[in-house]
């Protein structure tokens, strides 16, 4: 498996709307946060998709090594 790329190393905070959205795991995708459902079929990663019932600001993790991906766990402040 290829090593994850850390575009930003805190989180994108980011007003969704409701529906589905698709967290990029290997971060090469061009649309980071989100997957380009491109990129990561050669690298061995897999998005994580989510879903949100309402419009609402969230917090998807920025440096790729939260514990409760695709949203932010503060992970970033300790690398």
């Amino acid at each position: 498996m290829a090593e994850q790329k850390v575009k930003q190393k805190g989180p994108y905070i980011l007003d969704l709307e409701a529906g589905s959205h698709l967290w990029c795991a290997c971060g090469q995708s061009a649309n980071d946060p989100f997957c380009d459902l491109k990129t990561h079929k050669t690298l061995g990663f897999v998005p994580k998709k989510f879903e949100l019932t309402e419009k609402k600001k969230v917090a998807l993790c920025g440096c790729k090594q939260s514990k409760n991906a695709p949203f932010c766990d503060g992970t970033h402040a300790k690398l």
